[in-house]
């Protein structure tokens, strides 16, 4: 059931934020030297790792690690990404590997294929056998703020307790903490 709702949400989406990702394309080549969209080697189901799609926020030079690992991530930062990130707009591609199934709607956030600390602790309590998502319940309660135990408690706790209405609840209090802008960091 699950893939099923990410399908057609995937598919009921898209036609409407086609424009709006050109747009976004087209403004962040404008606003700056590289490719528009960022493929990061990420961690999905299964510790297996797969190619996700964003928008580029940081520079070409940037260090491929968790952005808060930055000394200073606001120097890294593209004109359009301050921007992009605040509003999550960054995140629309992935809209393309939920479609390829890579990725659910709700689920864990995908770990940088270098978060050794946290892929661990995710493959010892089991929810290295979710699919990870877009959103997801770490995600609505700390986002960037929360030290890596704590995401991965949240992160068991959906694991634990996911149901469809749960998904649903999640994807509702993601809508409403992106119109406020809560939880951004960088």
């Amino acid at each position: 059931m699950k893939r099923t709702f990410d399908l057609f949400l995937s598919l009921c989406l898209a036609p409407a934020l086609l424009v709006p990702t050109l747009v976004i394309a087209v403004l962040v080549r404008l606003s700056s030297m590289g490719p528009a969209l960022y493929w990061s080697d990420r961690v999905g189901i299964h510790n297996t790792i797969f190619k996700m799609p964003k928008f580029r926020t940081m520079r070409t030079d940037t260090p491929a690690v968790a952005t808060h690992l930055l000394k200073n991530p606001d120097d890294y930062l593209t004109p359009m990404g301050s921007f992009l990130r605040k509003f999550s707009l960054d995140e629309l591609p992935q809209l393309w590997s939920v479609l390829k199934g890579d990725m659910s709607f709700i689920g864990p956030r995908p770990a940088l294929f270098n978060q050794d600390d946290l892929i661990e602790l995710r493959t010892k309590k089991g929810i290295h056998c979710l699919v990870p998502g877009i959103t997801g319940w770490a995600q609505i309660n700390g986002r960037d703020e929360l030290p890596i135990p704590v995401k991965v408690e949240l992160d068991e706790y959906y694991l634990k307790n996911r149901s469809f209405l749960f998904d649903l609840r999640i994807l509702w209090m993601t809508l409403m903490k992106v119109l406020k802008q809560e939880g951004v960091q960088h």
